[in-house]
Order: structure tokens, then sequence, then C-alpha cells
């Protein structure tokens, strides 16, 4: 007995080991799997990274941006050139003097006209730097080599002779038996007008970049305007209409010149666009023609050149989104603030994304904002929670606050201290207009909050001048409807119209509407359920299944007499 305990103990311990090499071994597997999938992820990674393509350089962007200008001519294909446009945002930041000339030389192969006036605009290169000059070795005198050598002989110097004529004599021929395999290439062909149009605008924009040179900006793009309007392709109808932008860019960096100088040329523009049915350089004219009269503060002119012109609808969302901010600005000024409000409201809509355009986004909300409160609304605060909108709006958030909470004093208050700030931003004339709505939501308060208050009280809560004025606004805000009361001119107060106590003509009047209105309702849900939708068909059907009925009726009455006919017939049997 003991011996089969032992064996079987023994045969357990076997077990027991052979369960635990199995899990062993599954653990070795899990590992080495886990090890693989670790190792496949690092390689999917590095062949991610390897994959990324490197970002171009300025150089390598330029040649990239000419290439699909020129398919854009050949193709007919606009949208090849509004790509290039579009990089002119992050390219103008990177321009040098020197990668414009290598740019340039890359492009105009041949030296001509079109190159050396694009260079012109180009600070010289720097002087190459000097070469130095080996300095004198001290060289050994050495043994001549024809001392040392041995004489040749002369049946030598034959044999070499002649091999090397019968080599000669062996090229000449294939050379003349084989024509040559490399063709020459062909000559270089001059960049389109395009190109051209492109360096200058590249050239303009480094220009501007700083003040001494922005005179050589302004020489350019006269120039190139000329060039523009000589050549008349349509096929440089986006890029004519990026060069009038930085032309009215041009004179307003320019302190010696005057803004109101280039409207003759536009003007121009404007009506040989208009001829020519060039969409895009007659959006960006017009744009730039009312933000010259709103420059100059000429509301009224810019209303009419408003009334007489028709803004092209093929034009893109950016001049689509700066006409509806012109025109939003102009209805505003002229007390339309619901048109005004819609304008700009599709403005903001139209305008692109705020990270990419965020002066114009500011610029449209502040006067949004001021629009909205002229209407009389509070405009949400989240708003000014945007990250755009967060710092350029702190201004005028104070101000809506002081209009929500009806606080004069916090409003000019906050007017003084931003002054500055709105008379840049052009919106000081109309903020100047909120005053009226401050003092009614003001005498909305109080009226909610006494039954009868004094005149003089008035004054001293608004912060107004003077008792006459405050008996004035109360008026007007009574006759507008904003509150309910009545001034009390001999005493000196004003009677709020809230201590009403339910009963009288006027609440006998909206009980009546309310029963007049509850009986209607009644009297048509009575006809509608008495009168059915389509209840005559159903009449109709039944008349016509009687009819049918009484002929089949007719049928077998007839039919039964024909047979005692019959049988009258047959007689007796």
């Amino acid at each position: 007995m003991s011996k089969e305990v032992e064996m079987k103990s023994v045969d357990e311990k076997k077990k027991e080991e052979k369960k635990e090499e199995k899990k062993d071994s599954k653990d070795g597997k899990k590992d080495d799997k886990s090890k693989d999938k670790k190792d496949s992820k690092d390689k999917k990674e590095k062949e991610k990274e390897a994959e990324k393509p490197k970002p171009l350089t300025p150089l390598q962007e330029i040649k990239l941006n000419i290439t699909l200008i020129e398919r854009s001519v050949v193709t007919l294909e606009p949208r090849f050139t509004h790509r290039v446009l579009r990089t002119f945002t992050t390219l103008k930041k990177k321009l040098t003097p020197e990668i414009l000339r290598e740019s340039i030389n890359a492009v105009y192969v041949k030296d001509n006209l079109i190159k050396q006036t694009l260079l012109s605009y180009l600070p010289p290169p720097p002087p190459p730097p000097p070469k130095e000059e080996p300095a004198a070795m001290e060289v050994d005198t050495a043994v001549p080599a024809a001392a040392d050598a041995k004489p040749e002989t002369k049946a030598e110097t034959k044999s070499e002779t002649k091999a090397e004529a019968k080599a000669d004599a062996k090229a000449d021929t294939k050379s003349e038996a084989k024509p040559t395999e490399t063709t020459p290439a062909p000559p270089p062909t001059d960049p389109l007008p395009e190109s051209e149009v492109y360096f200058r605008l590249l050239l303009i924009h480094w220009l501007l970049t700083s003040p001494e040179s922005h005179p050589k900006a302004l020489e350019l793009v006269h120039d190139t305007i000329t060039k523009i309007q000589t050549w008349n392709r349509r096929s440089m109808d986006s890029l004519a209409a990026r060069v009038y932008f930085v032309l009215s860019r041009v004179y307003e960096l320019l302190p010696t010149v005057e803004l109101s100088e280039i409207r003759p040329l536009l003007l121009r523009s404007q009506r040989t666009a208009s001829l020519r049915h060039d969409a895009e350089s007659l959006a960006a004219v017009i744009v730039l023609l009312l933000r010259n009269y709103l420059h100059y503060n000429l509301y009224s002119q810019a209303d009419k050149f408003v009334a007489k012109v028709t803004f092209p609808e093929s034009a893109g969302n950016p001049q689509l989104a700066r006409w509806l901010y012109y025109t939003g600005r102009i209805k505003a000024v002229q007390l339309s603030y619901t048109d005004a409000h819609e304008t700009l409201q599709q403005a903001i809509r139209r305008a692109p994304a705020a990270t990419t355009a965020p002066g114009f986004w500011q610029a449209v909300h502040k006067f949004f904002i001021v629009v909205e409160l002229l209407m009389g609304e509070i405009p949400d605060r989240k708003t000014f929670r945007h990250p755009v909108l967060e710092k350029a709006m702190k201004s005028y958030f104070e101000i809506v606050n002081a209009v929500r909470t009806g606080s004069l004093s916090q409003f000019q208050a906050s007017l003084n201290a931003h002054a500055d700030q709105f008379t840049e931003d052009r919106t000081y004339s109309l903020i100047l207009r909120l005053r009226q709505n401050v003092i009614k939501t003001g005498i909305r308060q109080l009226s909610l909050a006494y039954s009868r208050i004094s005149l003089r009280d008035i004054c001293v809560k608004l912060h107004l001048d003077s008792e006459e004025d405050a008996e004035y606004i109360v008026g007007k805000a009574i006759r507008d409807g904003v509150i309910e009361g009545r001034v009390v001119h001999e005493k000196g107060w004003m009677e709020c119209g809230g201590g009403k106590d339910g009963y009288g003509v006027e609440v006998s009047e909206a009980f009546g509407k309310r029963i007049s209105f509850c009986l209607e309702l009644h009297n048509e849900s009575v006809k509608a359920m008495r009168y059915p939708l389509n209840a005559h068909r159903k009449e109709l059907d039944a008349a016509e299944g009687a009819r049918e009925r009484e002929k089949e009726l007719a049928k077998e009455i007839a039919d039964g007499k024909n047979l005692d006919g019959d049988d009258e017939s047959m007689g007796d049997f």
C-alpha cells in the first residue's frame, strides 16, 4: 500500500510539473506576442515619421507656385491660381532678398529686360569674399626625370605613333557611322506674364516690410497696374485683384500721400473691369472704393455708390464678407438697425475662420454688438469669451454691462476711459447713441421699484442735468410704451401704473376677448365634427349600391314572369 501511495504522489508531482511547464510556455508566448506588438508599433511609428513630407523651403514653394500658375493658364482653370494666392499669408513672412534673387534667377534663365527690372528693386548682392592666395611652398630641387629615364629607341617611338593613328582613324569612322544618341536640349522659354505679376507681388510684399522701401513699392505697384491693363488677359484676373488690394495698402502705409488720391484710378478700374466682365477685379475695386469713402466718413457718397453698383455674384467669400461689412456700417449710421444687424450677421457667417482673419473678425463683431445694443437687445456672454475676441472686446463688455444695468455713471465712465479705442474703431458716434437706451433702462427699473417718485430723485439716480430733462425723458418713455404711468407736473413726480387692483373696464374687455375666442373655437370644432371631410363621397357610394340592388331585383322579377308564361303555354297533361 505504501508503494502505491508513493507512486501516486510521484505521478501527481509529474502532472503538476507539466502544468507549470505549460503555464511557463504560455507566459513566454504571451511575452513574445507583446514584444512583437511593441516592435510592430515602433516600426509603424517610424514608417509614419519617415512618410511625413518635409516642409518645402521658400525657394521650392515659389517654384511650385510658378508651375501652378502656368498650369492654370494652359488648362484655363483659375483654381490653381487661387491655390497660389492662398499661400501668400505664410510665404510673405519668409521672404528675404536672397530668396527672391535666387527664385528670379532660377525662373528667368536668360538675361532680359524683365529680369533686370525685377532685380533692380532688390538690394545689390554682397560681394564675394576675396580668395586667399596660397602661400609659397619651399620645394627642394629634384633631380630631372630625363636623366634617370632610359633613352627610348626609335623603333619603339615609331610603333607608338602608328598605333595612335590607327585608333584615331577607327574612332572617326565609328563617329561617322553612328549618329550621336544625346540630342541637344531645347532652349529655355520665357515665363508667362502671369509669372511676372506673381514675382512683382512678392517684391511688393517684401518692400512693405520696411518703411524705407515704401516709395519703391508705390512705384512698382503703379507700373504693375499699367502692365495688367495693357495685357488684358482673363487668366490674370485673380492676380490683378490682389494687385489692387496691395495698391490701397501702400497708400494707407505711406504718410506722404493721401488715400483719396487713388480714388479716380479705382473708379476707372471699376469701369474697365465691368466692361471686360472681370468679376474678381470688379469685386476687389468696389470693396476698396467703399473702404476709401468710409475712411473719410463720406457715408452719403458711399450709400449712393452702393445704390448704383451691383456686386458680382461670382465673387469669393472674402470679398463678399468685406462688402457686407461695409454696407452694414453704412446702414448702421443711417439708423436702419435691423438691416445693419442682418448684413453684419451675414458678414460674420461669410468671413474666414477667426484664426485665419482675426482682425476682420474683431472689427465685424464690434459693430455687430453696438448695433445689437441699439436695437434694444443684450448680446450673448459667449461672444466675449471667444479666445480671439476676449481682449479686443473688453471695453465693449463694459458698455454692455452699463446698458444692461441702466447705470448712466458707469456708461459715462467707460466711455471716457476707452474713447480713444472707440474713435479708432469708428464706433464712437454709434456708442454715443446708447445714452438714451441706458436712460430708458434706468427709468424702467425705477418704475418697477417705485409706485411714485419725484423728478428730482430721478435726476439724482440717473445723473441727469435738470428736472426738465427728466420730465422730457420720462414723458417720451411713457409715449413710446417703455413704462406705464403718468407725469404729475404740478406736484413734480411720476406715478407708475403698477398699482392696479385687478378690476375695471380694461379687465372686463380682456376677459370678453378671451371668452369670445373660446366660443369661436368651440363653434368651429362643432362644425368640423358635424361635417367631416369627404362625407359626401360615402353618400354617393351608398346611393350607387342601392341602384344596383334595385336593378338586380328588377331582373329577378322579370325572370320570374317569363317562367310563369312558359308553364301556361305547355297546357294540361
